[in-house]
Order: C-alpha cells, then sequence, then structure tokens
C-alpha cells in the first residue's frame, strides 16, 4: 500500500470510529458510512448490507404534524428526521432505533435557532451533523453543524441571497464538506475547525467555549429568575457563540442552481445543475469538478433536470432525468431519462429514456442500476450496457429512491406502500401499507432508509388526498 492510499485509510477510519475531522488535508478521502446521500456513493440508502425482515410488520409508528420530504437518516443507534411543519417551522428530531415504540425523542432542533426548514438530509461524520437549510421559496440559507449527541451548535455558514437554499444532502469526507446552494452554486468548507471573531480554534475548543457560554446564559437566567423579573426567559441555543466555518472554495454562483446532492468519487466532486423553467436561470448540466480547488474537469449537458444527482458506479457516474420535480399536479405527461456517463471524461456511454420522471437517485448494486419513476415502476438496467434487468409495477407514482440491502430493492410509492423485490429477478417479495398501518395516510417523498435488519420511512401530506393531515414516521421489523 502506497503512503497516500494509507493516509487516506487511516482517515476514513478515523471517521468511522467516531473521529472529529481531525484527517488533514484529505480532499481524496472517502465519505464515512451516511457521509453522504442515501449513506454511499452508490444511494443504497443502506451501508451495513442486512435486508429488512422477510415478514415485515409496523414494529412502532410516530404520528406527527410535520412533513418529512427528506429521507430518515441513522446515526449510530438512532434515527433522524426532518420535517416542515405549519409556516414551515422547521425541525429536526432523533429517535432511538429500537424494537419498542421510542418514549420520547433523543432531542429535537426546531425554532429559534434554526430558521428554515431543512429537507437535506444530514451528513454523518464521527460526531457531528451537517446539513443544509432552506426551501425554494427561501432567499438565504444556513449550512449547519451540530453534535450528533447533544444537538448543541458548532458552527453555521450563512448563504444569503435570492433563490439561494441549501436543499441537497451534502458530502463529508475528511475534513471537508461540500454542499449545493442553489443559486449559491457549490460550496465547500473546512470542517475541523471554526471562526470566532477572526480567531481561529479547533472543535475542541469550540465545544469547551460553547459550554462556557452556555453557562453563563444559564446562571443570569437562575438569577434574573430569583429576582422573579418578568423578562427572565430559559436560554436557548441561538444565543450561543456564532462560530463560522473556513471557505475552501464556491464555484457557480449565479450560472449554476444546484438543489440536487452532491457525490465524491475520489479527487472529482460530481456536481448537478438544474434550469428553473419559471425563474428561467441555471442550466441542465453534471459538472465534475477538482475536490481540491473546484475546478471543472469536465461538463455534459443534459436534456432533464438531474434532480436526483448524481451516482457513483465504478467509473461511470449514472444520473436520473426528470420534466418535473416533486409536484403531484404535474405527473400527467411527466417524462425521464437515465444516463451513464464516463467518470474521466463525462463522455455518454448509454442512456435511457423513461415515460416517467425519475426525480430520485438512482442506487447502484451487484452491477445493477435500480431506479423508480413517476410511472410507478421500479426498473433494473444493467450499468455495463443500459439493457434491462427488470422491471417491477408499483401501480402507483414514485417520487422516493429505492434502497438496496442484502440483495433486496425497498421502494415506497406515493400510497405509502412499501414494496420489497428481489435485486437479481424482480420478484416482488411483499409489500406493506406502512403509511396506512402506522395510523396516518400519506405519501412518501424521502427515501427508504435500511438500517439494522429495519426498514424506515417517513411521510409527507403537504399536497394531494390527504393534505394537511397527520404524517407518520414507521419503523418496519420483525416481531
Amino acid at each position: 500500500m502506497s503512503l497516500r492510499s494509507l493516509l487516506v485509510s487511516l482517515c476514513v477510519l478515523r471517521v468511522l470510529c467516531g473521529g472529529s475531522f481531525l484527517c488533514g488535508e484529505s480532499a481524496a478521502a472517502e465519505p464515512g458510512p451516511w457521509g453522504t446521500y442515501r449513506g454511499t456513493p452508490q444511494r443504497t440508502g443502506n451501508t451495513d448490507n442486512r435486508a429488512g425482515p422477510e415478514k415485515p410488520v409496523v414494529l412502532w409508528a410516530i404520528k406527527s404534524n410535520d412533513h418529512f420530504l427528506a429521507a430518515p437518516v441513522p446515526v449510530k443507534d438512532s434515527i433522524l428526521v426532518a420535517g416542515v411543519g405549519a409556516f414551515n417551522r422547521p425541525t429536526v428530531t432523533l429517535f432511538p432505533l429500537t424494537e419498542q415504540p421510542p418514549t420520547k425523542a433523543t432531542w429535537a432542533k426546531s425554532a429559534p435557532y434554526l430558521k428554515l426548514a431543512s429537507v437535506s438530509s444530514p451528513a454523518v461524520a464521527g460526531e457531528y451533523l451537517v446539513f443544509g437549510d432552506g426551501m425554494h421559496q427561501d432567499s438565504g440559507g444556513v449550512l449547519h453543524c451540530i453534535s450528533a449527541a447533544t444537538s448543541k451548535p458548532v458552527w453555521q455558514l450563512t448563504l444569503p441571497g435570492e433563490l439561494i437554499h441549501l436543499e441537497g444532502g451534502p458530502v463529508v469526507a475528511g475534513n471537508r464538506a461540500y454542499i449545493g446552494g442553489g443559486a449559491a452554486g457549490v460550496i465547500c468548507v473546512e470542517t475541523d475547525k471554526a471562526t470566532l471573531d477572526g480567531k481561529e480554534h479547533d472543535l475542541a475548543t469550540v465545544a469547551t467555549m460553547q459550554e462556557a457560554k452556555w453557562k453563563e446564559l444559564s446562571a443570569k437566567y437562575e438569577e434574573l429568575k430569583a429576582k422573579k423579573d418578568d423578562f427572565a426567559i430559559p436560554p436557548d441555543d441561538s444565543q450561543l457563540l456564532k462560530f463560522a466555518p473556513k471557505k475552501v472554495w464556491q464555484k457557480g454562483e449565479v450560472k449554476w442552481h444546484v438543489d440536487a446532492p452532491v457525490n465524491l468519487a475520489g479527487d472529482t466532486l460530481l456536481v448537478p445543475t438544474s434550469f428553473l423553467d419559471k425563474e428561467k436561470v441555471g442550466e441542465r448540466a453534471l459538472y465534475a469538478l477538482n475536490a481540491a480547488t473546484g475546478e471543472t474537469v469536465w461538463k455534459r449537458e443534459l436534456a432533464l433536470n438531474p434532480w436526483g444527482g448524481a451516482t457513483v458506479a465504478g467509473d461511470l457516474a449514472i444520473v436520473p432525468g426528470s420534466s418535473i420535480g416533486y409536484y403531484l399536479k404535474e405527473l400527467k405527461g411527466a417524462k425521464g431519462d437515465v444516463t451513464a456517463l464516463d467518470l474521466k471524461t463525462g463522455e455518454v456511454k448509454w442512456k435511457k429514456d423513461v415515460p416517467g420522471g425519475v426525480v430520485g437517485a438512482v442506487a447502484v448494486s451487484d452491477g445493477l442500476a435500480v431506479f423508480t419513476a413517476t410511472d410507478g415502476k421500479v426498473r433494473a438496467l444493467k450499468t455495463a450496457d443500459g439493457e434491462r434487468a427488470w422491471l417491477y409495477d408499483c401501480k402507483l407514482p414514485v417520487f422516493a429512491p429505492p434502497a438496496v440491502a442484502g440483495g433486496v430493492v425497498y421502494a415506497a410509492d406515493l400510497n405509502g406502500v412499501v414494496h420489497a423485490i428481489d435485486l437479481k429477478t424482480g420478484a416482488p417479495k411483499w409489500t406493506l401499507a406502512a403509511a396506512k398501518d402506522g395510523g396516518a395516510p400519506g405519501m412518501v417523498y424521502g427515501g427508504v432508509t435500511v438500517h439494522g435488519g429495519k426498514v424506515i420511512v417517513a411521510t409527507c401530506n403537504l399536497e394531494g388526498p390527504n393534505a394537511g393531515k397527520e404524517t407518520v414516521v414507521v419503523c418496519i421489523g420483525t416481531k
């Protein structure tokens, strides 16, 4: 093993063991489990290769008034969900992933610290979570880094401006995080240190300073409360110190519109950019950037918007395309495609048109590229040549990307039904009306997540037949 390979391996090992971004310069480092959207660069929605149950039952269901657009994310032995409440009130909540219904959340984060809703599935990096906020209607967003154990803030990067929002999932690898910011293009920051008042601090020092600030705020509150002061208000995280990460580079401001998750393949960052028909901004393309510098290696124009982002499949980047976004009223007449590009050159290796929008990411496993479409079909194409391996019919439109674990594909449709499909043959294994059985009918927008032999889905009722009604987070397993 070369010295460079050894250093990269040690860096990845540290992240896997809960390290603190102390790997030094590591643009070539691979993201650890759940350090990128859908868990891996192959977008499998699973990292332990443990299939879900053979005979599924709902282990527990948590009803909510929030709408869950992002896929649930495992954090060690817990599950994280990000929701949108009334008046776009943001929520990010961590639940224990147990066999029995959780009696309470480990922690929950909302206003006043979080000011904008998050549809960005967080990246897990050791003891930290990195995620963006803001949706299409927002002008400006924030990239957050918080403690996974306590939810206490570590640092924030504020990005103001029209059509700037951080909707896509970030990638954290080594000591760098990458994320798309809508009209802000794509941003790279250092994660292992932060600045305050012009001074740079490592994350251990940041934690110490935040703890001291919290004690100061708490003491002040207790003092006012003892005096029976009417203005005695308990402190909250929005009053803590505002550390900021160092921005390494930013590319594509105004020219690009990056709402999809970015992906990392070695030294190459894959950046999908879309064209907004209403605003007439952006472009339909996939950019391959040098992860260290942000310089363009190659660009490939696309026929349709790549809302699902790019998937790494060996020496290929596989990109889904859709003529529509996540809008029910646009389902009729939607078109899609899947394109395989050479990772080194951007050359098109194969392309397949689909009679439905492919809005979710493609999952790659065992030489197959598996994806869902708004025509209700789950398709598997051979990554080598794009030829169809099999087709499965959910009989209802699908927005959410599939998960693949232990030789089984899991897809959830817009009626909240989870379908388990054999990866090799496309044969059905089982179906479960997860949303209905969980007590709150609804649609699945974020992908199915498979972790520790359990299948987790969360629903959304922003529109459709159950608009405004309760939603649910459902854990499926074996009794």
